[in-house]
């Protein structure tokens, strides 16, 4: 046995001689290494390539688009110089989302990014909510930017695109942006009583998500202003000022987004910031001989062969689409609203926004709002 080791250790006895490596051949991958023996690295005991270098880039750090579309989240690689021979490397495409707080988590569980894509040649998988829907583009050599079909609301966030190729690996981000509207949510019951995950609930039941804080500050600086505090998809309370006043933060507070911070998303109870973006269908005011109550409009809008509308839809069609009617009706939820883009005398305040009625008794008699979907 002992015979049989002798070659064996001869050979490791060699590499370990001052300068072994560099006679001693070995498999090559194109690429040629600093000996850091020589003093050739940068001291922290790390190997670089000489001369050569990856580079991942991407035009755009983010990309807005809506929702049931296609996008494009640009990536490109390439080697500084120029490679003679291709190379055969590793593409994975993860993702943060902005916008997805299923349950307590520690800040380091919230930030972990999921795989959304991993492709080696002409080899690809797509994970989770993303499979069938993602593909690579390659419309030129080191084009790795990630196609994704039929965008959801849950679809927002982080994208980040890592190219491997042996010791090398760089990565770049875009982020992803859904064009839509904040709007506040409250429930039956009244002011405050949603903890996170009814808050949750009440905004996936109106074809909505919890908003991001980037939502609602962009919605903010187009003019929100609600003095009510609301649940944002990170867990944090908050409300946007535009016309700083008493009950609201003070008159002698700037206007901006006030925050309550972190609050227990089971324990503590407050209204929703909800985000809904554009939807796949139309909403329309039914014309009809007779007001309605809500069982009698939910029957109308399923004998015209819609269904009645949900609160992120009609928000949706007033911001995206310009629908204007100054009709109240019933909504999916048993509150009564109407959408006005183009202020006018007895439809409301004087700005453009959707009207709300409340929750008034479903026996009551108002119009109705139906929904569409086309296909």
């Amino acid at each position: 046995m002992l015979s049989l080791l002798r070659p064996l250790l001869a050979v490791y006895l060699y590499l370990l001689l001052p300068g072994a490596q560099g006679r001693f051949p070995g498999y090559s991958n194109g690429f040629h290494y600093q000996d850091i023996s020589n003093g050739n690295g940068n001291g922290n005991g790390e190997i670089y390539f000489n001369g050569i270098r990856l580079h991942v880039e991407s035009p755009q750090s983010s990309v807005s688009a809506t929702r049931g579309s296609s996008v494009t989240l640009p990536c490109h690689y390439h080697y500084e110089p120029e490679l003679t021979t291709p190379r055969r490397t590793r593409v994975k495409w993860s993702w943060l989302p902005a916008n997805t707080v299923t349950a307590p988590a520690s800040p380091e569980a919230l930030a972990r990014e999921t795989e959304v894509m991993v492709a080696m040649g002409n080899r690809h998988r797509s994970y989770g909510s993303f499979r069938g829907r993602v593909r690579l583009r390659r419309s030129a050599p080191g084009d790795m930017s990630l196609v994704i079909n039929e965008l959801q609301l849950n679809d927002t966030g982080r994208y980040r695109c890592e190219v491997i190729d042996g010791l090398e690996d760089e990565s770049v981000t875009v982020e992803l942006e859904l064009r839509g509207v904040v709007f506040p949510y409250y429930s039956q019951k009244g002011r405050y009583h949603f903890n996170f995950f009814g808050a949750q609930q009440a905004c996936q039941d109106q074809d909505a998500t919890l908003a991001t804080f980037e939502q609602l500050f962009a919605a903010w600086e187009e003019g929100l202003d609600w003095c009510n505090a609301g649940w944002l998809a990170d867990g944090t309370v908050q409300y946007p000022i535009t016309a700083p006043r008493d009950g609201c933060g003070g008159v002698n507070l700037a206007p901006g987004l006030r925050s309550y911070g972190q609050r227990h998303r089971l324990l503590h109870s407050y209204d929703a910031f909800c985000f809904s973006a554009s939807v796949k269908g139309t909403v329309y005011f039914l014309m009809h001989p007779t007001r309605l109550n809500f069982t009698e409009a939910v029957q109308a809008c399923a004998s015209d062969g819609s269904q009645i509308a949900k609160v992120g839809q009609l928000y949706a069609a007033w911001r995206l689409t310009g629908l204007d009617r100054c009709d109240a009706g019933w909504l999916d939820d048993g509150s009564v609203r109407y959408p006005i883009t183009k202020a006018r005398a007895n439809c409301g305040p004087p700005e453009p926004g959707v009207r709300s009625f409340g929750f008034p008794p479903l026996y009551l008699k108002f119009g109705v709002y139906c929904y569409r979907l086309m296909f």
